[in-house]
């Protein structure tokens, strides 16, 4: 499998370590880089632009070739050089042939200076790390120009042993205190391992029909290379939404990455899920999202969490006693954070205070303002409220058993005379209740309910999902009716096909009795990601991938309904 590095970044499992194609920009050229994903994703991260040389010491041009344990970069000259990432905090780099330039542009206090014979180390205050570099075959020639407080730029050149034309180096990111190596292992070595890892990884991913053996590749390897460490705000190893820019997890996004990995690693799939929880507030509220660095609590995200717990649990026996009990509290304090908090005029409905709490941050649900009640909030609750129910009476908790579906029966019923109007769910500003405009895919999410739904509902909302002059495309779901005046092809949640609004929409299709339907939306969803790669998301017509291009949660529900709802 090769993949494009201007999509697709190259990295490994649990590194923060990724290269990169990038575009040009202010202060950066268009070209390959080393980068480091720690901090966020407000940077690319690029640490050290990457230039070949000849025996002359020029730039010359060269093509790079990815695949999921190498790059390989080749020049029309022939020379050649090889890149892997042999463990999660360093790049090891051979040649021949061909010298390697590593160029780093210092701000701030960034310096560098000589650590020993063979290795110099170059401390980056942009990216909060320190890199040292070494040369394990040839040379090193660094200019390191000094001015007043910081380095002014860092060049290092890697040159080639005179009589081999070989050159091996190394760049190991660290945070604190560098610890020489007692050896290094051969570099064929490193990339066989680095191979072998991301074979087991793809033997175990999800089972899917021979015709998306390619795109299953490739949803395989970007899940794989998206996982990070467990350090700093990260409390468990953490599978980030990409390591292009979105460099963070978002607190539904890991839901759906956690369920394309329960069957086959459902130790990875419970941190995924829990990983929030560990940083949950005192008043219930988990955050929008973490990163290694920092996490923000500006807003926040749906409660999927009892929807995804109670999915995961029908397909695994790993959630036993022991886990139920560490997420019973956490779920309930989540919930009780909505009815207590998100309820500004107190009718018993939550709001959305703004768009970006729904995980559909500009539907036309919030074209009239804010806070915003809608129905697929009521869904979500009255769904995880179910499930706390459940884990009551499987802990012993009769009593809490009892309140909890008492205020599911009782939510759903507010629910339907609240929202449900002239034969279709609308969303409202809370205390006014003005219904919101636009015809957003949002207000179909209650099908989730299934059969607690009454049937003219359920068939109200079936009809309007199989409706190919509204919603349903060549390619699936839009997320605004193509024929609302608001739709617009690259709009966000104005019009663009996304994962998560199409596994939620199939899980609830299915679970209403249309498993047809299910079945030919998954299909088409499925054929686009096959020709269009796992975007953020896709132009509903043309079924082009739109934003971020390599993106966790659309891989994994890629893998999902290609694996449950797939007939051949």
């Amino acid at each position: 499998m090769n993949f494009d590095l201007n999509v697709v970044p190259f990295s490994r499992r649990e590194s923060f370590l990724a290269i990169s194609i990038l575009p040009e920009a202010q202060d950066r050229q268009q070209g390959l880089y080393l980068r480091t994903v720690r901090g966020g994703d407000d940077k690319f991260g690029e640490a050290f632009h990457i230039d070949m040389l000849d025996e002359s010491g020029h730039s010359v041009s060269f093509q790079a070739i990815a695949c999921p344990e190498l790059i390989r970069l080749e020049s029309t000259e022939g020379l050649t050089a090889e890149i892997c990432i042999s463990d999660h905090r360093t790049f090891r780099i051979r040649t021949k042939g061909c010298g390697i330039r590593l160029t780093f542009r210092t701000a701030a206090y960034d310096y560098a200076y000589q650590a020993d014979s063979s290795s110099w180390e170059v401390n980056s205050f942009t990216h909060e790390c320190r890199f040292m570099l070494t040369a394990l075959v040839g040379d090193l020639k660094m200019e390191v120009p000094w001015d007043k407080i910081k380095s002014s730029y860092v060049i290092a050149d890697f040159l080639p042993d005179r009589k081999s034309g070989v050159s091996e180096f190394a760049v190991e990111e660290f945070r604190t205190v560098w610890e020489p190596r007692a050896a290094w292992e051969s570099f064929d070595d490193a990339v066989k391992q680095v191979k072998e890892e991301f074979n087991l990884w793809l033997y175990r991913t999800l089972p899917l029909p021979e015709r998306w053996h390619e795109s299953r590749e490739l949803a395989s390897y970007i899940t794989w290379s998206c996982l990070v460490p467990d350090e700093g705000c990260l409390t468990r190893p953490a599978m980030y939404m990409s390591k292009n820019w979105m460099t963070n997890i978002w607190s539904w996004d890991h839901c759906f990455n956690a369920m394309a990995l329960v069957r086959h690693d459902p130790k990875l799939a419970w941190d995924q899920f829990m990983i929030f929880f560990d940083r949950q507030d005192e008043s219930g509220l988990i955050p929008d999202f973490i990163n290694d660095k920092y996490e923000l609590w500006n807003c926040n995200k749906p409660p999927i969490h009892g929807w995804t717990l109670s999915w995961m649990m029908a397909r695994t026996d790993y959630i036993k006693d022991a886990q139920l009990r560490e997420v019973y509290e956490p779920l309930s304090k989540w919930t009780k954070w909505w009815f207590r908090y998100r309820d500004g005029d107190g009718d018993g409905i939550p709001q959305y205070n703004h768009g970006n709490d729904s995980g559909w941050d500009n539907s036309t649900a919030f074209n009239n303002g804010i806070p915003v009640e809608s129905p697929d909030l009521a869904a979500f609750l009255i769904l995880q409220i179910e499930l706390l129910a459940e884990i009551a009476g499987l802990l012993g908790h009769a009593e809490e058993a009892k309140e909890w579906r008492q205020l599911a029966e009782g939510t759903l019923e507010k629910m339907i005379s609240h929202f449900w109007k002239d034969g279709r769910f609308t969303a409202c500003r809370s205390g006014t209740h003005e219904l919101s405009e636009g015809d957003s895919l949002l207000l179909f999410v209650p099908i989730l309910l299934g059969k607690r739904l009454p049937e003219p509902i359920r068939t109200a909302l079936l009809k309007g999902l199989r409706d190919e002059d509204r919603f349903l495309t060549s390619n699936g779901w839009a997320t605004e009716s193509v024929n609302s005046p608001f739709y617009n092809p690259d709009g966000y949640w104005r019009g663009p096909i996304w994962a998560p609004s199409t596994m939620l929409l199939v899980e609830g299709v299915a679970a209403a009795g249309d498993r047809e339907l299910a079945e030919e939306v998954a299909r088409r969803f499925c054929t686009m990601l096959d020709r269009s790669g796992m975007a953020e998301n896709f132009d509903a017509i043309t079924g082009q991938g739109l934003r971020d291009r390599a993106f966790t949660w659309t891989s994994s529900v890629f893998l999902i309904l290609g694996h449950e709802y797939s007939t051949t």
